[in-house]
């Protein structure tokens, strides 16, 4: 069998890719350089409507910028004298309440890219605008300070370019259960036993042993561990909620995994927004609320920091179709039990100080989030995952 032909025939290979002395790493992985903090990453994929999620209600431009858009005084949650919540944000308020939350308005990046694609690269691989990069941050953290491929789980079937390094991936999985049923398939089978097949090269041969065996080792250890702890909680029957359980199951089972990155798709909001958001922030915020109950009630909330991120957030003015189009600046939300700067972190967007399009300016580069998360939280030094400096920040 070519490689090729693997690659097109095994779905796990697209998220495992091993050098072939990837086992003899794993085997000598520092258990010392990965403690017990959890990172849960959540994309809001789309680009959610962040004037709409965190409201400026005494701010008149935003007012006038949409007459039938804007957030009426009277239905949304008051938080300070100038922002409120949407109202579909009750659960996330209650987190509010209770120091859990810390909200970092205007982040973005210089020259902002307004392609769904090209800045879902650039946020998940912590890269400048004009940059190209073929691996992701958190790839490189798992490859640099992991060593093997379920430090990171991605809860999909598929995996995205956060989770990619230059030579170790993460794991790509939303049922524990299905995965390990696949390794263990007679195709799995086949190609273990055709290590000594005539046809194939050497080369072929570790790479396909070593992804194999890398593969079903990886899939027995989640499936095993993750057994131990199954979540009674009631979470909103959708995949976001259903996601955030399984991500529960696994932290609460004590995996070793460090970083888990789930995504919520549909913010992209050109028309007839008002409704539609409406429901997929009610459907964020009642997971959400869940998921921390559940990791408070076993006792790993306070190891674990939940980021959730939009690659960009909305134009300021509405447009002709009762929607928003593709903006810049966003805010991005922190949830945890040991946040040093608990409610908002920085001032509103500035709406009077517009970019040339009329987009919110960034105040907050992203990458300083991550330069804070990594030195901060997950102690390694940033600047051996992230190419460039960046000031850290004090939300921890």
């Amino acid at each position: 069998m070519k490689r090729r032909d693997f690659l097109k025939q095994s779905t796990l290979a697209s998220s495992l890719f091993f050098v072939p002395n990837f086992v003899k790493a794993f085997e000598n992985v520092t258990k010392n350089t990965f403690q017990h903090k959890k990172l849960v990453i959540i994309q809001l994929a789309g680009g959610n409507d962040g004037l709409n999620t965190i409201i400026p209600y005494t701010n008149d431009i935003y007012y006038k910028s949409r007459p039938q858009l804007s957030i009426k005084k009277n239905k949304l949650i008051k938080v300070t004298d100038e922002l409120g919540f949407h109202q579909s944000l009750s659960p996330l308020k209650n987190l509010y309440d209770q120091g859990y939350l810390s909200i970092i308005n205007n982040v973005g990046y210089p020259n902002p890219n307004r392609s769904h694609f090209r800045s879902t690269d650039i946020w998940q691989t912590a890269s400048d605008a004009n940059e190209y990069m073929s691996s992701g941050w958190v790839g490189r953290y798992i490859e640099k300070y992991g060593k093997n491929p379920y430090s990171g789980i991605e809860l999909d079937d598929s995996l995205s370019l956060i989770m990619k390094g230059e030579n170790i991936n993460g794991i790509a999985t939303k049922n524990p259960n299905v995965l390990f049923a696949n390794t263990n398939t007679p195709f799995f089978g086949k190609l273990l036993n055709k290590q000594t097949d005539e046809h194939l090269s050497e080369h072929n041969l570790g790479y396909l042993y070593k992804t194999m065996i890398e593969a079903k080792s990886s899939a027995k250890y989640i499936y095993q561990t993750s057994k131990t702890y199954k979540s009674k909680l009631e979470y909103p029957k959708n995949p976001f909620g259903g996601q955030l359980k399984t991500t529960a199951e696994f932290i609460n089972s004590n995996l070793e995994s460090k970083v888990y990155y789930v995504s919520m798709g549909g913010f992209d909001t050109h028309a007839n927004q008002v409704n539609r958001q409406s429901n997929l922030l009610k459907t964020y915020s009642e997971s959400i609320e869940v998921f921390v109950n559940d990791l408070k009630k076993n006792d790993t909330f306070k190891d674990t920091l939940i980021l959730t991120f939009s690659e960009f957030g909305r134009r300021v003015q509405q447009n002709a179709a009762a929607g928003t189009d593709h903006g810049a600046a966003n805010n991005v939300f922190l949830i945890g039990e040991n946040l040093n700067k608990k409610g908002f972190y920085n001032d509103a967007p500035n709406l009077m100080n517009l970019d040339q399009n009329k987009d919110i300016i960034h105040t907050v580069d992203f990458r300083e989030i991550y330069a804070t998360i990594l030195d901060k939280w997950l102690e390694v030094d940033h600047h051996s995952i992230i190419s460039k400096k960046f000031s850290t920040l004090n939300f921890i």
